[in-house]
């Protein structure tokens, strides 16, 4: 698949954006009756089968041993390791606290591109940055209470598994070493099945309602199957940080579908911080001048 324009790539990570806000909110209902990395384990193992039929038709080169280990690797740090912290520290965090911290990445990620990937920001992308964490502030202020100190240990593990993730997975989309495909789905795959053998001896066999097995399928085919290959797809294009402060909007899009689905209210302070936190990522996408 070719690489996308520059403004589709930005339209899809801002769709990708989207769904994945509805990600902390379906977890959090579904954590009522399935354990978090047994949800991972499910979510990510059925949004990859979904994938497959596609992986297998599509001709490319065979993957050597080298990348399949990559791509293990790749699995285990985002979906085991990454997501899998994160829906735990769920059951310790109200899903717009964690949603806010996501906006935490932004800053991993912008220190592991300079090191690994020679991403160096433009002083405006700094700003931008900067202002676009002031309004996550600004937006959960009294987001986080006290005693709820485990759950930010554990999301900052899970925030070490999708950075390594996230600057890894730019530098494989980059150098074109697999497709598309297969850098969404692999992974997918190999994290779900490894979450699932750690989830299974641990939480046991989930018993849940049929509504709740409708969301996970929802999880899977939605946030999980298109939401990633959008992502990677767009990371042909996108940098890095680009992509990670658009995901910065989570907490904001959470809001929103709170605000119908669990009829959670705006204060003005909060509605202010939606205009702080649009601003830094618009300074963020201003691009480096092309040189003549």
């Amino acid at each position: 698949m070719k690489k996308p324009s520059y403004p589709l790539a930005i339209a899809e990570a801002i769709f990708v954006n989207l769904i994945w806000a509805t990600s902390f909110i379906i977890v959090k209902l579904v954590l009522d009756e399935i354990s978090p990395l047994t949800i991972s384990g499910l979510r990510y193992f059925v949004g990859a089968l979904i994938l497959l039929p596609f992986i297998l038709r599509e001709k490319s080169a065979p993957i050597s041993a080298k990348m399949w280990g990559w791509l293990l690797l790749l699995g285990i740090s985002q979906y085991t390791i990454g997501n899998g912290a994160i829906f735990w520290s769920l059951e310790y965090l109200p899903a717009t606290t964690v949603s806010f911290l996501m906006g935490t990445i932004t800053i991993s990620t912008l220190i592991a591109g300079i090191l690994w990937l020679k991403e160096i920001p433009t002083k405006m992308q700094v700003i931008g940055i900067f202002v676009t964490l002031s309004g996550g502030t600004l937006f959960f202020i009294n987001g986080v209470q006290a005693g709820e100190m485990l759950g930010l240990g554990i999301f900052f593990v899970g925030m070490l598994g999708i950075t390594f993730f996230s600057i890894m997975g730019r530098k494989f989309a980059r150098e074109g070493a697999v497709s598309t495909l297969t850098l969404t789905g692999v992974p997918l795959l190999l994290g779900g099945v490894v979450s699932l053998l750690i989830a299974i001896p641990f939480e046991g066999i989930p018993s849940a309602s049929l509504s709740t097995w409708g969301l996970i399928l929802f999880l899977a085919a939605v946030n999980t199957a298109l939401g990633y290959f959008l992502y990677n797809h767009a990371l042909q294009v996108l940098t890095a940080i680009q992509m990670n402060i658009i995901l910065n909007l989570t907490p904001v899009w959470t809001a929103v579908f709170g605000f119908f689905l669990l009829d959670e209210r705006l204060s003005i302070p909060q509605m202010a911080a939606i205009a702080v936190l649009i601003c830094g990522v618009m300074l963020v996408q201003m691009k480096k001048k092309e040189m003549p």
